[in-house]
């Protein structure tokens, strides 16, 4: 008998083994598996373009500080700003303590610079510190970017991911002597603090103290629910005790000190001290002082009830609680205790994390992002993606447009693009009056007929035939009459209700004649039009109809920015870029996006038309763009209007941007407005505060120049009175010489060689022929 029960005995310690091996192997494996994996799900996080601030930068102090405060910067209100993330500025004097940043590129230590910004230019751009005069010099400033937005996984948490060595000591100091002072000596669980917890519990008569250890709160908080049941502390003792046998005190701490719940910012949860940082102080961990340890080690035993913005003086004696029990533990000094506790709580005003301050443009990056990403992956592998996106030149695109539609009518509507000339780097994006709602975006999306900003094409099309075509060519601008393909015959009109018989080719594109538009787009073919659209950088649909050398062909702000950015770029089509880089969260580079050139025209014949839309802006229907433009910024740019003066457009640019404005109404009613009257004034306003360099055409290789008699349109001598240089395709100039003495007058009687040559009023050689012609 009693070799039977010590069987049984056996045979139950030994089942009792088993399940209790299978019962915690379960929890281990569970362990491994999910520690072995990515821990977290983390979002994807959109940059601006890092600002560089160099000695003679054109800066405005107004935006500037905009943009500082975009990057979470707080104006310090003593005379030095004593923490990253502050600047303060006296007069035009800035001093900024900039934060640390990983460029991608260059990682970047946090640092002091100093300059002043006169009339409007960077000057005296310094590094203080414990420098030389000498060296204090600096030639360029890299600022930490702006954060546009976030592309948030399903689980709405938000944390930024931070190594353990990354962080400051003091923290995780501070966390131990908090919350679990003998977390390096015990095995996952604390007998002691159990028994300590129960006796006061016991004592009270309610639970009021736990004794979880940091190592049972990171378990619960990964692998259980915290449903309060005997049966859930006995996993979460068991998953301690697998955490801590298979993975370092380190690795546990640092888990726990990015998972940790530390707050709501609406739908978003704030895990982990490194965006808790960011999210109270606007500053990265390494940064933090003491006393903002302090109240963020305080929010661990609840985020809500000591909330710093919603319950300030809980969270302030909170705060003072934690920083007593550093000091106790030797932590901190008695002089640091006493000079944090009289300190304020010092947290930022809240961020609107949770909406992009660019949302038109952060739609733009999304989707040239999801022809490459998985949307999955946007919201769960930390990619942090540099954009292109320059918020000076964003801020004045707003303000452009903000400013001319303010008193209008409330239907009128608006989409703007700005981009670089050199690169096509999209630097701003307006798809809509109101700039902070994530809506319809007129930029991308409104696809409206584009009027005569398609006549640069007819024409650019008849000057790659130089044999056929030159500036000078006349062409008549009589009434017409078109079949249309159903039959239908289209009779155009020009916009002042005149027709202006022979003109030349130049000036017909100048004043934006119909007619002759209409007679040399189909004398050259519709087909060749669509090819040069094409090599411009659209594609039309469908067939093409005769009605498109009018414009009926619909486009959106940014085809139309493409378009003309290949006319910029002297013939060269760069696709237009949002985005410059993708890292992962540890540095590893996964896309980046060089410059892409392809050299599609002949750059002669768009030098002939580039030099036609600068005539266009300076005598031509966008002459008015002179009260915001000066002249001598070579501006080249041509208005657009449709049909019952539906749409308004303006493509131009100078030596450094390229901006088309469009305004109108969703509904598609008349908006009133021409293209002078209306998108021209929102691209004048717009690049008018942002700086801008003249634009200077050079001639190509293929180009020449010829005096011409403007009467006879022979190439006559260069100090001939009314003559004027004519740049033509080497080649395509006139050969029939005609001396001064036989020019004809302007009435067209031919004048007598034996009399008197008139004085001389021209240079000898080569002549502004633009003023000379208008």
């Amino acid at each position: 008998m009693k070799r039977l029960l010590r069987f049984i005995l056996v045979l139950g310690v030994a089942a009792a083994g088993a399940a209790g091996f299978i019962y915690y192997n379960h929890f281990d494996t569970l362990v491994q598996t999910r520690f072995q994996g990515r821990l977290w799900e983390l979002p994807a996080r959109v940059y601006a373009r890092p600002m560089e601030v160099y000695e003679g930068m054109h800066l405005d102090s107004g935006r500037f500080e905009k943009e500082l405060a975009l990057m979470g910067y707080r104006r310090a209100a003593g005379e030095k700003p004593e923490a990253p993330g502050t600047y303060q500025r006296t007069g035009s004097l800035f001093r900024l303590y900039l934060r640390a940043f990983d460029f991608g590129d260059e990682k970047c230590d946090p640092r002091r610079i100093r300059f002043r910004i006169k009339e409007g230019v960077v000057d005296g751009l310094q590094r203080p510190g414990k420098l030389s005069a000498a060296d204090s010099h600096a030639d360029l400033a890299r600022l930490d970017p702006v954060v546009i937005g976030s592309f948030y996984p399903d689980s709405k948490e938000d944390r930024i991911l931070v190594d353990l060595d990354a962080f400051p000591p003091l923290l995780a100091k501070a966390i131990v002597a908090v919350e679990d002072r003998n977390f390096y000596t015990h095995h996952g669980i604390d007998p002691k603090s159990v028994l300590r917890a129960v006796a006061v519990n016991l004592k009270k008569g309610r639970l009021t103290q736990g004794a979880s250890t940091l190592t049972q709160q990171l378990a619960r908080n990964f692998f259980l629910t915290r449903e309060k049941t005997l049966t859930r502390k006995v996993n979460e003792a068991v998953t301690a005790l697998a955490l801590e046998r298979r993975f370092s005190k380190e690795d546990i701490l640092e888990a726990y000190m990015n998972e940790v719940y530390l707050g709501q910012d609406g739908r978003l949860a704030i895990h982990g001290f490194g965006l808790a940082s960011q999210f109270y102080f606007g500053k990265s961990p390494q940064s933090l002082q003491p006393r903002e340890i302090a109240l963020l080690v305080g929010l661990l035993k609840g985020p809500s009830a000591y909330h710093p913005r919603r319950h300030p003086k809980a969270a302030r004696a909170r705060r003072d609680v934690v920083l007593h029990v550093m000091a106790g533990q030797g932590l901190i000094s008695d002089k640091i205790l006493k000079k944090a506790l009289a300190a304020p709580l010092g947290v930022v005003e809240k961020e609107a994390r949770g909406h992009s301050p660019f949302p038109y443009y952060l739609d733009l990056v999304k989707r040239r992002l999801m022809t490459e990403y998985h949307e999955a992956d946007l919201k769960t592998m930390g990619l942090r993606i540099f954009t292109a996106l320059d918020p000076q030149v964003q801020l004045a695109a707003e303000a452009g447009t903000a400013g001319f539609l303010k008193g209008r009518n409330r239907h009128l509507d608006a989409g703007v693009v700005v981009t670089s000339l050199a690169t096509n780097e999209i630097q701003a994006l307006v798809g809509g009056k109101d700039f902070r709602y994530k809506g319809f975006n007129r930029a991308l999306d409104a696809r409206r007929p584009i009027g005569s900003l398609v006549k640069p094409a007819i024409y650019l099309t008849a000057l790659l035939q130089p044999e056929a075509y030159t500036m000078l060519t006349p062409l008549d601008d009589g009434a017409v009459a078109v079949e249309n393909p159903d039959g239908s015959i289209w009779r155009p009109q020009n916009f002042d209700r005149q027709f202006h018989g022979q003109v030349r080719l130049y000036r017909a594109l100048v004043n934006s004649y119909n007619t002759s538009a209409v007679r040399l787009g189909m004398a050259l073919g519709l087909d060749r039009i669509g090819a040069t659209l094409e090599k411009m950088g659209y594609t039309p649909r469908g067939t093409l109809l005769p009605s498109m050398l009018l414009g009926s062909l619909e486009m959106s702000p940014m085809q139309v920015a493409q378009l003309y950015h290949c006319l910029a770029a002297g013939g060269f089509y760069i696709p237009a870029k949002s985005i410059r880089a993708v890292y992962t969260p540890r540095g590893q580079a996964l896309s980046r996006y060089p410059l892409s050139i392809d050299q599609r025209l002949d750059p002669g014949a768009v030098f002939l038309v580039s030099k036609i839309l600068q005539a266009v802006v300076d005598q031509g229907s966008g002459r008015s763009l002179e009260k915001w433009m000066p002249k001598s910024m070579g501006t080249a740019g041509k208005t657009g209007t449709t049909n019952d003066l539906r749409d308004s457009w303006f493509a131009g640019f100078t030596g450094s941007r390229l901006a088309v404005a469009w305004t109108g109404r969703d509904d598609n009613k008349p908006a009133g407005l021409t293209g002078a009257s209306g998108a021209l004034q929102i691209f004048g306003r717009v690049m008018s505060r942002v700086s801008n360099t003249p634009l200077v055409l050079s001639a190509p290789e293929n180009i020449e120049w010829a005096a011409v008699d403007m009467v006879s349109g022979m190439v006559t001598d260069p100090d001939c009175p009314g003559a004027v240089a004519v740049p033509f395709i080497k080649g395509s100039g006139p050969v029939q010489y005609r001396p001064c003495s036989y020019r004809r007058t302007a009435g067209g009687q031919r004048r007598s060689p034996s009399r008197p040559v008139p004085e001389k009023v021209k240079p000898k050689y080569l002549i502004d022929w633009l003023k000379e012609i208008f």
